[in-house]
């Protein structure tokens, strides 16, 4: 793909604009970033917050665990860390530099103030509303569609900030997404400059595979990564598994390490990147080819993930291991039918894998969603395939990935709302 192809341009944005540091799972860190931002502008600490969520928030942020809040988790946890201890001028590392005297403040503000959690209103998939009451002073922020979107700043009724209407699932401000394929993403991955996206992609590299070292070596969650090189082996498929979970494992479990998101969201950046450095260790390749097979990885998890939306009832795994999975063949010397036969097969096998929050079981999904993409492309390698009509495969890539989307987009909308229900405690409905 030559420099001139406007593509090219596009595809160096969105992995400038994707692969983003954030310390903790993104959701509660979006929170705490919105309470730190209000409080900025607040002026001083408040003296009670509510919280306005949409249910795939309250969802992703109920069992996680906090990073820097001394083992807290939930919503609550989350709005104080932000408005005691963030710096909003480090984003989605908000709470990244909370000091030992801090933590014991955030628990003390959790039990001397109030932080109230309600359903936010209308049905925007993807919705936090922030506010913030000290006295007579009020601040209301909005931060909408994805984590760092903040489209609504008011103080005490008057409109700091108001940046457009939201539209569920948009990903406006964003650069556009609908110029990406597989098969131009491989185009761009086999002819880029490479100096064009080293340095954001190699940042990804170290980052992402330094947690996963710290969950193999360390105990965190349910050790999921352990488990898997317990009772499985340490052969190189099992440790692109293991590795991946355990970076997981100890990502929902409260690690203060910073990784590198992928369609916003750290699982799905260490599921995109781990597999792949794995691999790439084993067979020896150059740091070059490394860097451009986990470019390859992360560009097909956010094109299979445009169509699904940021949050949903579709596990984000699924599309981070399939994408794991094309880029190890690509490094085996696949071209683009392998990478695309290897997509289809592993999507096939793995699709509906549901997403009921980050948690520690979230390692163990990674761990499936490799696995299938490596069985994808195992598959293509032994001339077997699943075909077009079966199921819901439909000829062509680009085909069964926009089924995918309308899958998780609009089939599991339903199955989203029952996750949410069973969650919070509500009974099945009629």
């Amino acid at each position: 793909m030559d420099k001139t192809d406007q593509r090219y341009h596009h595809f160096v944005q969105i992995l400038r604009e994707e692969l983003v540091p954030a310390m903790g799972c993104t959701e509660p860190i979006a929170i705490a970033y919105g309470a730190a931002k209000a409080r900025e502008v607040l002026g001083c600490l408040p003296d009670e917050i509510l919280v306005e969520a949409s249910g795939n928030i309250i969802k992703n942020v109920k069992s996680v665990v906090v990073p820097n809040t001394g083992g807290l988790k939930g919503i609550e946890a989350s709005a104080a860390a932000g408005a005691v201890a963030g710096d909003a001028g480090k984003i989605l590392e908000v709470i990244s530099q909370v000091t030992e005297e801090q933590k014991a403040e955030i628990k003390a503000y959790l039990d001397s103030h109030e932080v109230r959690v309600a359903p936010a209103p209308g049905d925007v998939v993807f919705d936090i509303i922030v506010t913030l009451t000290a006295g007579a002073d009020t601040v209301r922020l909005r931060i909408a569609d994805y984590h760092t979107n903040i489209i609504l700043i008011e103080k005490n009724g008057e409109t700091l900030l108001e940046s457009g209407n939201v539209v569920s699932d948009s990903a406006s401000g964003l650069t556009d997404r609908s110029c990406m394929s597989v098969e131009a993403i491989v185009d761009f991955v086999n002819t880029c400059d490479i100096e064009d996206v080293r340095e954001i992609v190699q940042r990804q590299i170290d980052y992402n595979y330094a947690i996963a070292q710290e969950g193999m070596t360390h105990e965190w969650g349910a050790n999921i990564g352990k488990v898997l090189r317990q009772h499985y082996g340490d052969d190189i498929k099992t440790r692109a598994r293991a590795m991946a979970a355990a970076g997981s494992d100890a990502r929902m479990s409260g690690c203060e390490m910073p990784v590198i998101i992928v369609s916003g969201s750290g699982n799905q950046g260490i599921t995109a990147s781990v597999p792949v450095i794995e691999y790439a260790k084993e067979l020896n390749v150059s740091q070059e080819t490394m860097l451009r097979a986990v470019a390859l990885s992360d560009l097909l998890t956010i094109h299979m993930k445009t169509g699904i939306g940021r949050l949903s009832a579709y596990c984000g795994a699924v599309s981070a291991g399939c994408g794991a999975g094309a880029a190890i063949a690509w490094l085996q010397g696949g071209d683009f039918e392998t990478v695309a036969h290897t997509l289809v097969n592993a999507l096939a096998t793995i699709s509906g894998m549901i997403c009921d929050g980050a948690k520690p079981s979230c390692a163990a999904k990674i761990a499936a969603a490799v696995d299938a993409g490596l069985l994808g492309y195992h598959m293509y390698s032994s001339q077997q395939q699943f075909y077009g009509g079966e199921g819901i495969v439909s000829k062509g890539v680009e085909n069964t990935i926009a089924n995918i989307g309308r899958l998780g987009r609009l089939g599991m909308r339903e199955t989203d709302r029952e996750i949410i229900r069973i969650m919070t405690g509500q009974p099945p409905t009629a």
